[in-house]
């Protein structure tokens, strides 16, 4: 079955879709593309010190509206390589809570290689990987969250073609060069402490608070978090090493087992 890039797809539609497909030799299949890394992002990693194929981190930030690309250099540090404008998020400032709110995800999302759409209706694509543990565990609901081409969202992060492109070849080149999955790390906003305070009375603040967390645990090592949940709430670089938890059930010991206040459960 070959999955597009549309947001709120129903499993039954896509079910129909499939076999159809499957039972007409002459359907056209979509075009297969490859992303392309530009010249100058390219002359860029050699100014920063970056080998080609080494592992990329990927940052997005609502207000401001930037998808940023950061690469970790020869030293092992992750430094911010490209900063993108996104075309088009549907939407507020505040998490996915259910299927067809037209919400675009925040939180934290690992791309696997099997996420990675070549044939997407919408040029190119990946898969966020939305429900994550986290959301799960809250009850979230939705499917087929993406980034992908075509500046247009009913719950994606969309970008242009050509910008697509290129963050779609810096995924792709990282993982041929090892990596086996990539971060990405949605935020509402940069997560500075002014900005928490400008938000102090909007019912996602807690949960904000969280992804302050995982966002200074980042700056602080250079290298992405190890992450984690239990108790219904994410945890970073685990004490014990270990990001195997449960996460409807209490923190073991070590961890801060301290729930958050959930927006709109």
């Amino acid at each position: 079955m070959k999955w597009t890039a549309s947001c709120f797809v129903d499993a039954a539609i896509l079910a129909l879709t499939a076999a159809s497909i499957a039972g007409c030799s002459t359907t056209v299949p979509y075009q297969v593309r490859t992303g392309v890394v530009h010249a100058p992002t390219l002359q860029q990693m050699e100014n920063a010190n970056m080998e080609r194929g080494a592992p990329v981190l990927i940052r997005i930030y609502k207000e401001g509206r930037s998808l940023e690309v950061w690469k970790q250099n020869r030293t092992g540090k992750f430094t911010l390589l490209q900063s993108y404008p996104i075309c088009k998020f549907s939407g507020k400032l505040g998490p996915k809570i259910a299927q067809g709110d037209y919400q675009a995800p925040e939180g934290f999302y690992d791309i696997t290689p099997a996420q990675m759409n070549p044939q997407s209706s919408e040029y190119l694509s990946f898969n966020i990987g939305f429900p994550n543990a986290f959301d799960r565990s809250l009850g979230r609901t939705g499917s087929f969250l993406m980034v992908h081409g075509g500046c247009r969202s009913v719950g994606c992060y969309a970008m242009t073609d050509y910008q697509m492109e290129e963050i779609y070849g810096l995924v792709e080149e990282a993982f041929r060069g090892g990596q086996d999955r990539v971060q990405l790390q949605a935020f509402p906003f940069q997560m500075t402490a002014e900005n928490l305070t400008r938000y102090a009375e909007d019912p996602n603040a807690a949960f904000w608070e969280m992804l302050k967390t995982g966002s200074d645990t980042f700056s602080a090592a250079g290298v992405p978090p190890k992450v984690a949940v239990c108790n219904q709430r994410y945890v970073f670089n685990p004490p014990f090493g270990s990001t195997d938890l449960d996460p409807s059930v209490s923190c073991p010991s070590g961890i801060d087992p301290t729930p958050i206040s959930h927006a709109r459960l």
